[in-house]
């Protein structure tokens, strides 16, 4: 959620249907850390074409706290300078049910206006290559305005996105108030945001908001099945349709001009149509 952080859901509140289980028809309580900051909050597994990085704190469904940030904007730093795809996903059935409530509890108006969360979640969605959420369970305040930072989500059935924040009487503050509206549109934003309901992978698939659903075991598979098409592609080609993707509507036409004058330009482009056309004479 917001600048200030990210809030779970309240207490016991009902969702919508209900997982494989009958733990996945509650929203979580609010999280209370556990841990010190040296323990790892993030594990990464590294190949030479994308990045898979599991939030990994299942004890207190992968709350998002101080340290997470901090690996998370290491990892940016690594894929800055690396460009890879990245998968995120959450150990344990669940991607992040939001913020270390202890944490954020004691953050202060000036920490708001830092923006924790926000700053490293708009980190993510610039990324060079595109980031893909495989969100399995709960997604909730910051860990589903984790996964809207993404390019593109994909789920299980008993995932779960919400933003209670107003419960815990803050805001979602980290992207969900002009990210949401951009994905699923400003009517169905507006309710999700001001209602503070969580709603189940049937109405996010409708929605838009995932773009496929997947048996739980199948999850990670997929996700790797969507980074194998874009490892066919062109890297560069992939970087500056994402750079074209995320600029505003006033720099089009314009900058798709720009971007296409430089693969216009390149040795890979001729390559590939050559290719192309060598191949549709056999």
């Amino acid at each position: 959620m917001g600048a200030s952080g990210s809030a779970i859901g309240a207490s016991g509140s009902a969702i919508g249907a209900s997982g494989p289980d009958d733990s996945a028809s509650k929203v979580p309580e609010p999280v209370e850390g556990t841990g010190t900051p040296a323990t790892p909050r993030l594990r990464v597994d590294r190949s030479d074409d994308r990045v898979v990085a599991t939030l990994d704190r299942p004890d207190v469904r992968n709350a998002i706290d101080q340290a997470m940030v901090d690996e998370l904007h290491a990892l940016c730093a690594e894929l800055e300078e690396a460009p890879r795809t990245l998968i995120l996903t959450g150990a344990g059935g669940i991607f992040a049910a939001g913020a270390d409530i202890a944490q954020l509890r004691e953050r202060t108006g000036d920490d708001a206006r830092r923006g924790i969360n926000a700053t490293v979640f708009d980190r993510i969605r610039h990324l060079p290559m595109p980031v893909i959420a495989a969100v399995d369970g709960f997604a909730l305040g910051g860990g589903a305005e984790l996964a809207y930072a993404a390019d593109l989500r994909i789920g299980t059935p008993r995932a779960r996105f919400g933003n209670p924040e107003p419960g815990l009487g803050i805001i979602a503050a980290a992207g969900a108030s002009w990210r949401l509206p951009e994905i699923v549109g400003h009517a169905r934003a507006s309710e999700l945001l001001l209602t503070a309901r969580t709603i189940d992978a049937d109405e996010a698939l409708a929605w838009g908001l995932l773009s496929s659903v997947h048996e739980p075991d199948a999850l990670l598979a997929a996700a790797h099945a969507i980074v194998d098409r874009i490892a066919a592609n062109s890297s560069r080609a992939t970087i500056l349709t994402k750079r074209a993707l995320l600029a505003p509507r006033a720099r089009h036409p314009a900058i798709d001009g720009e971007l296409q004058a430089e693969l216009f330009d390149s040795a890979e482009k001729r390559a590939r149509m050559t290719a192309f056309l060598e191949r549709k004479k056999k």
